[in-house]
């Protein structure tokens, strides 16, 4: 059976929600248009475009001086490599551009040249998306966009290929100050703050998505703008939670907060959650009444579950004093649960709390030749607040964890994070606030098998067992509409599937007609995209 040589006890790495495995180390515990227009229901996904000749991308890219990379450039197969190797796409571009100007052309001579175009941030999508999701795409990859300065106002003015490490220790560094964001130090900015961006100070300070401002941004005629929420309202809406669908985002403009002077982070290992479904049934039914209980907790507290087969552990962080959190957050929590087998509750500075949910990573994250990497398949489930998991449901996952994971032949862990619950910023903003339109999840679940060797061929078995942990709910409990953090983007969803899955139907509606309007062409396209 494989095992983690440490981290199955000490909690996991929050990415995009944002709890995901994020390479070697790193898995603890992440304008003024109006109008709408139906989505089709009609299954329609674009064509892969086929590799431009030189004639036609190339020579308008090279008329205009854009910096590029083309199959034949020495470094082209490392800007190409994905974070998932699983997913391997070969574009039939990259762009390095190094001014605005440059992404508007690149743009233009892409809507010419009938080639889709994707960003390039941080580049850990899960289904590879920033590569195109398919051969033949043109990548703009933003690692030359690195600015990080804080104003009067104490908004930060964040390049989009900054990665979150470097984010964190700038402004801190610059006037002590923070934002809410995941653990892992190497996700960029990009997809984490425009899919939501959840860490353990989410329910305090909300996601990073609500923390945007304002935006720079290419849109598909090659025209930029700086767009907020009284200037080109409807981009701004749709940025936030669907970005990679309507243009390249150049600077984010977000909204710093006063970093605390110290945090307590804490994890406990509890012990034989896998010999008797009912048994860590029960304990979850506990856990669950723990976190709806507003005489105990509030938005000062950031938790989640990990486990893989083998260690359960639940860990977080605590914007309060160790005395209160041991008076009162720890004893109830616990109360009910096999005595821990490791415990730790420690005061930490700001910067310490981040760099001990780093696991080992420092936050300080190369700007260029980034080369951590996974080859995996993931799916997620968001549970709503009105539709807690039932005791049923609960027993369900773990019988089919006991069966089917104690002894897999392939690694996996699921990890549920705590999003709802007493005080909850996450869900303090309305539905109509944005894009991202889960405002009332009390859980978002990720289930993730990898195959522990990124040199291995990926085995055909993993996809069906982690479709399998999720089944296991979704089966117990038919009455209740589970929808997908889009972060944990799962590429073998169809258009449909995934647009029913990360957007509301009102939501979905609305992005259709900014879609329709802002980019007719379908210029910023994957295969999931908005309209497709």
């Amino acid at each position: 059976m494989w095992r983690h040589p440490k981290l199955h006890l000490s909690g996991f790495c929050l990415r995009g929600s944002t709890a995901a495995y994020c390479g070697t180390g790193c898995q603890p515990g992440f304008g003024t248009c109006t109008g709408q227009t139906t989505p089709s229901t009609t299954s329609k996904t674009s064509s892969p475009t086929s590799t431009p000749t030189a004639g036609t991308l190339g020579a308008c890219l090279a008329s205009k001086n854009v910096p590029i990379r083309l199959t034949s450039s020495p470094d082209f197969s490392q800007l190409a490599k994905p974070y998932n190797l699983r997913l391997s796409y070969t574009p039939a571009v990259i762009v390095l551009p190094e001014t605005t100007q440059h992404i508007s052309d690149a743009v233009t001579c892409a809507a010419k040249s009938n080639v889709k175009v994707q960003p390039r941030g941080g580049g850990h999508s899960y289904a590879a998306f920033g590569l195109g999701g398919q051969s033949g795409s043109m990548v703009i990859d933003l690692q030359n966009f690195q600015t990080i300065t804080l104003d009067s106002s104490n908004i930060a003015k964040v390049g989009g290929g900054v990665r979150l490490g470097n984010l964190a220790q700038a402004i801190y560094n610059q006037a002590q100050r923070a934002l809410p964001h995941g653990t892992c130090p190497g996700v960029g900015v990009g997809g984490h703050a425009t899919h939501g961006g959840y860490g353990y100070s989410s329910r305090a300070w909300g996601l990073a998505l609500d923390t945007i401002v304002g935006l720079d941004v290419v849109l598909a005629n090659g025209s930029y703008i700086y767009t907020t929420s009284t200037a080109y309202p409807d981009i701004y809406y749709a940025l936030r939670g669907a970005a990679d669908s309507f243009g390249i985002i150049t600077t984010f403009y977000l909204q710093t907060v006063p970093a605390p002077s110290t945090v307590i982070n804490w994890s406990f290992s509890i012990p034989n959650m896998f010999s008797s479904a009912a048994t860590s049934a029960a304990a979850l039914m506990h856990i669950q009444a723990f976190v709806q209980n507003a005489s105990v907790i509030d938005r000062k507290l950031g938790m989640g579950m990990y486990m893989d087969g083998y260690g359960f552990s639940i860990s977080g962080t605590y914007f309060g004093s160790l005395a209160e959190f041991n008076a009162k957050i720890k004893p109830e929590l616990l109360r009910t649960l096999p005595p821990p087998t490791a415990s730790t509750a420690t005061s930490m500075t700001w910067l310490q709390s981040l760099t001990a949910l780093a696991n080992g990573q420092p936050l300080q994250q190369p700007t260029t030749g980034y080369d951590q990497h996974d080859s995996f398949f993931a799916k997620s489930l968001v549970v709503p607040s009105s539709s807690p998991l039932t005791l049923a449901t609960w027993t369900a996952y773990f019988d089919y964890m006991i069966r089917n994971g104690v002894n897999a032949a392939n690694p996996w862990f699921s990890i549920i994070n705590l999003y709802g619950g007493p005080d909850s910023q996450i869900n303090a903003k309305p539905v109509s606030f944005s894009a991202y339109s889960d405002r009332s999840a009390l859980w978002v679940i990720q289930h993730y098998g990898f195959t522990g060797n990124t040199a291995a061929p990926f085995p055909a078995a993993i996809i069906p067992f982690v479709q399998g942990l999720s089944n296991s709910i979704t089966n117990a409990q038919p009455e209740t509409v589970f929808s997908g953090y889009s972060n944990y983007v799962d590429p073998t969803l169809t258009p449909q599937q995934a647009h029913a899955a990360y957007y509301n139907v009102a939501t979905y509606s609305r992005l259709v007609g900014i879609k329709e309007r802002v980019d007719p062409g379908k210029v910023f396209w994957h295969p999931q995209a908005v309209g497709t």
